[in-house]
């Protein structure tokens, strides 16, 4: 079964965005994006809900030809490009770059692509994301948290339906102060 992995940059007050919309405090160090280009190397089908899509569809596509990228952002837009890219919205009507609309089933369609074969997937958007951990389908959460309070905003996981309990599996420390930490979700037990 192929795993499914959330990973999200956040604040330390657990906002991806500002409430204007502003995430520029997350933008990676040489060896924070390095670590990021390891994980979608090998994660190479990528699930995101809409307003992640086009943000991350209005660069990467044509990141290659940008004079100030950097190697690791070259290194990074490859194996973007490479993926396959599913999104997951009502209300867009199409998408480009090759990616796949899917517009309802959303907890079958992911049911069905965990148990194909390939390699792991990851999920990025934080409305996507709390459906599917609500749904029982994350097998792991990956939180880089950023030494920044942004006060509000749009929050890492918001809306899930009851209380998650989370297993350590692991931590990592950047020199820029960012900190991955790396969960597993427990299987709720009755109280």
């Amino acid at each position: 079964m192929r795993k499914l992995i959330y990973s999200m940059n956040t604040s330390f007050d657990l906002y991806i965005e500002s409430r204007d919309g502003n995430f520029a405090w997350a933008m990676p160090s040489a060896e924070l994006h390095k670590h990021y280009n390891a994980l979608i190397a090998t994660a190479t089908t990528h699930l995101s809900g809409r307003r992640l899509w086009e943000t991350m569809s209005a660069y990467w596509p044509t990141a290659e030809s940008d004079p100030e990228r950097t190697p690791e952002s070259l290194e990074f837009a490859r194996f973007w490009n490479a993926a396959e890219h599913i999104v997951f919205s009502r209300s867009l009507q199409k998408v480009e770059h090759g990616a796949r609309l899917v517009r309802d089933g959303v907890i079958d369609e992911v049911k069905r692509l965990k148990a194909g074969v390939g390699s792991d997937m990851l999920v990025g958007g934080p409305g996507l994301a709390s459906a599917l951990v609500d749904a029982g389908l994350v097998d792991e959460i990956h939180a880089y948290i950023h030494p920044v309070f942004v006060g509000s905003g749009k929050p890492f996981l918001s809306g899930l339906k009851d209380r998650l309990d989370l297993t350590l599996l692991g931590l990592h420390t950047f020199a820029s102060g960012v900190v991955q930490l790396r969960y597993a979700p427990r299987i709720r037990q009755n109280d």
